[in-house]
């Protein structure tokens, strides 16, 4: 099809818009609350909380099933937000990708949607228009790009018309005549001709490689499951198994049956989900706190395991912006970072002045919103601002020449300046300084590069002889102009306050930091110096990646820690080698380029002022202040929820010993059942709260940021946990076991012997807590810390097992026996002596 000059047809831009599709990036038909309910419903988790809540129902204890039933519902929620997560990502990348467009129809200038664009429309672009197709410049005059989004670079970028046929190269570069999806045009104006829209350009690619990848399943969550239907086939066994052995033994069927119950109670781990969902849950709500948004629960848990930390510089180290850092002019430099408080040195003065007036009035580039700015904050109150000026011409940058001029008038009655500004060696030829002269900018201006700065040059010109102000006088081209030499300036992209301090503390809690950029190697390193990141083993380029095998990569990214020139396929390459080396992966990042790698990683950590919605929809936790600070306080957070976990976990496990082996005891013994259900429903009012509130909301412990993260393959329910767990359970058990034994012996009586046996064992749960507070600090330090919810828990618990012993009603519903002071004397040392050896264990530093 033939693409005439006034653009395509209308008839034509209908057939190929017929055959092509919209411009906008597919996506999959939304899946209906009810469709993605039905999947949540066939999770073993949610099976296993119904049942356990069908059980209390059937008991009659309705607190508890409907508590359990309302995690049921909150487990619910936090599938059907994950699940939408995906959609939501590409919603906004097609939201992003499809601005309104000023395109050339018949030869006539109209507004469309971005989604009719087609290829081989012509379109117009102007000062603050979003892209809407990947396309090649067909003519332009200042056009500059920020393409931030696609390459991590904070500058943006100088567009050329295009000189014949090219082949489309990737974003990034000056000079470069091809334009991009999703980009914002900040200086200038041009014409385009669009060449691919859709999936096909490069935002659609992104779009692409987000929607094939997979996010990371939560290890917590996988064992969890696994524990889970271990314990729920266990507790089903023994249940079949206690009822057949009473009823064909005994011929006992209902004492059978209430035996049964008991112990399928005992052992059911209805607990374990609770705690988990618990703790992610409040985790999240704590983080909050600390300006950090969680997208997805299991992200708070795995962010306490992370072991490396990938970090896009741009927006997340630095401020996204440019600033003035360095001025040369007259062989003498001066810092104006380093030397904010101090007065500019007169003679760079005039080096601002034109710096300033070679740009717009109302910039929108950031360079000249950077000189703008120095002009206002250090010229003020001099005759170098110029607040009147009126613009008369400019002479714009071209491929040839890489320079840009502008002829002022000062004011309505007063005389003319004429600003230049470009590449230093551009600006040093229209000057005319010579060979040495040259030479001298050159290695000035490759100084301040080596310091990561951005350089450019100014100059000034006065007005031609016999010049009135009418643009026809002025000459055709810049060479014309009398131009003398003023200076260099340098511009960064400032890094964030307390990045530096931040670097600190993770690699004092022993997590690496990797500057993943689009940006040059000499700014990443300069950036590396500032905040004290180490690079030891050196800078990769994207280049270099791109010709690195998976093995080479694999080996080469456990020393690099800066990454330079990198496109985003390759962030993602970079992500998905760390996570093959064996690492629990975090990246941070604002952009569309971040959002694969966001996605793909462990953990995704977005900006949420500066970030793009596609950023903050892929990623896991998003920065509601963009401090990178906040990251290492959300690691905290992490761990020392992790711990407290680990905690509860231990103290669920031991206190289910003693319960499920007092269920079993009397079927071996010949003794008449220890624990009713009624009784293992009063241990739940105080075990349920502990596990998920007590120790919750207990403090962190001293080297909970002085410790390496721990092993990514270390299970929850491993050795350190299991062990504990268990012979705590166990020393429980022998307690209250041989209180029991003791009193049949004696003739005590069931009931009395029962009495006593639940009394010591609530005794030794609430030691049990105590002990599990802290594996590092005694119980006597452990009191001393604050905790409302345990004292809440001990006194409800002392109110409830009072009722329960001396209320005529309660006690005869219990089964129990009047108890006497030397009975709970007995009851008391019985209790606490169970935990004695493990708080040896604790002083001699064996725990943890």
């Amino acid at each position: 099809m033939q693409i005439e000059d006034g653009g395509l047809s209308e008839e034509a831009a209908k057939a190929r818009l017929l055959a092509d599709g919209p411009n906008e990036l597919p996506s999959a038909k939304p899946r209906s609350a009810f469709f993605i309910a039905l999947e949540v419903v066939r999770e073993p988790m949610f099976l296993l909380l119904g049942a356990c809540g069908s059980i209390y129902f059937l008991l009659g204890e309705v607190r508890d099933a409907m508590m359990l039933m309302g995690f049921v519902v909150v487990i619910i929620s936090i599938t059907f937000f994950q699940e939408r997560k995906t959609e939501r990502t590409l919603e906004a990348l097609r939201d992003l990708s499809s601005p309104r467009a000023l395109v050339v129809r018949d030869g006539v200038p109209r507004r469309i949607p971005g989604r009719e664009v087609v290829r081989g429309d012509v379109f117009l672009l102007g000062e603050g228009d979003r892209v809407p197709a990947d396309a090649e410049i067909v003519s332009c005059v200042n056009l500059m790009c920020d393409e931030s989004l696609l390459t991590g670079e904070s500058a943006p970028v100088r567009k050329d018309a295009a000189e014949g046929s090219e082949e489309a190269p990737r974003p990034g570069g000056d000079g470069l005549p091809w334009i991009f999806s999703g980009t914002l045009v900040v200086n200038g104006q041009g014409t385009a001709r669009a060449v691919a829209t859709g999936q096909a350009t490069e935002m659609g690619r992104i779009g692409r490689a987000l929607k094939s990848i997979e996010r990371e399943t939560s290890p917590l969550w996988t064992e969890t499951r696994r524990v889970v239907r271990l314990f729920t086939v266990v507790g089903l066994s023994l249940f079949a198994f206690v009822v057949a052995a009473y009823g064909v033994l005994r011929g006992a069927w209902v004492d059978g049956l209430l035996a049964g119950i008991a112990m399928a109670m005992s052992i059911l781990p209805e607990e374990v989900p609770v705690i988990l969902t618990v703790f992610l849950a409040l985790g999240a709500w704590r983080i909050s706190h600390k300006k950090v948004l969680a997208r997805s629960i299991p992200a708070v848990e795995t962010l306490g395991a992370v072991t490396v930390l990938c970090v896009d510089k741009t927006g997340t180290l630095t401020q996204n912006k440019m600033t003035v850092a360095r001025l040369y002019a007259d062989g003498e430099f001066f810092d104006v970072e380093k030397r904010a408080g101090a007065g500019l040195p007169e003679k760079f003065h005039e080096l601002v002045e034109y710096g300033v007036l070679a740009g717009k009035k109302e910039p929108f580039d950031p360079m000249e919103k950077a000189f703008l700015q120095l002009g206002g904050t250090r010229l003020e109150g001099t005759p170098h601002l110029h607040e009147r000026r009126v613009l008369v011409r400019e002479y714009p940058i071209s491929r040839r020449l890489l320079a840009f001029t502008n002829v002022w008038r000062k004011s309505a009655d007063g005389g003319h300046v004429i600003a230049t500004k470009g590449a230093p060696e551009a600006v040093a030829d229209l000057c005319h300084l010579g060979a040495a002269g040259v030479a001298e900018v050159k290695r000035r201006a490759e100084e301040m590069a080596r310091d990561g700065l951005r350089v450019i040059a100014v100059a000034a010109a006065d007005e031609p002889p016999g010049f009135n102000g009418a643009p026809e006088q002025l000459p055709a081209g810049h060479h014309d102009f009398e131009m003398r030499f003023l200076g260099l300036a340098g511009f960064s992209d400032p890094v964030r306050p307390n990045v530096a301090e931040s670097v600190r503390e993770c690699y004092a809690a022993g997590i690496r930091i990797i500057m993943i950029t689009g940006d040059y190697p000499a700014t990443a390193k300069s950036v590396a110096d500032q905040i004290g990141l180490s690079y030891a083993g050196g800078v990769v380029t994207g280049e270099e990646l791109e010709g690195m095998g998976g093995d080479e990569l694999r080996t080469r990214i456990r020393t690099a820690n800066i990454f330079g020139r990198v496109a985003p396929e390759q962030k993602l390459r970079i992500v998905e080698a760390l996570k093959e080396n064996g690492e629990i992966a975090a990246m941070t990042g604002d952009g569309v380029n971040d959002a694969p790698a966001l996605k793909a990683a462990h953990i995704g950590v977005a900006m949420g002022e500066r970030g793009t919605d596609v950023a903050r929809e892929a990623a896991g936790l998003v920065l509601t202040n963009d401090d990178f600070s906040s990251i290492v306080a959300a690691i905290r957070q992490g761990r020392r929820m992790f711990d407290n976990l680990r905690k509860a976990m231990a103290y669920t496990l031991a206190i289910h010993v003693p319960i499920a082996g007092m269920s079993l005891a009397p079927l071996f013994f010949g003794w008449p059942p220890i624990f009713l259900p009624m009784h293992i429903a009063f241990l739940e009012l105080i075990i349920d709260p502990a596990c998920s509130i007590v120790f919750e909301v207990e403090g962190e412990e001293a080297d909970v940021m002085s410790r390496p993260p721990r092993r990514n393959d270390a299970p929850l329910f491993g050795r350190a946990l299991v062990l504990p767990g268990l012979l705590l359970g166990l020393s429980v058990f022998a307690i209250v076991f041989a209180v029991f034994a003791v009193a049949m012996h004696r003739g005590q009586g069931a009931e009395d012997a029962r009495a006593l046996t639940f009394t010591t064992l609530i005794v030794s749960n609430v030691a049990l807590i105590l002990t599990n507070r802290s594996w590092t600090h005694g119980v006597a330090e452990s009191i001393k810390r604050p905790n409302p919810a345990f004292w809440w828990l001990l006194g409800g618990a002392f109110v409830f097992l009072t009722l329960v012993l001396y209320a005529p009603p309660l006690r005869a519903a219990f089964r129990f026996s009047f108890l006497h002071p030397v009975d709970l004397l007995i009851s008391l040392l019985a209790g606490l002596a169970a935990v004695l050896w493990f708080e040896l264990l604790k002083k001699r530093g064996r725990v943890g």
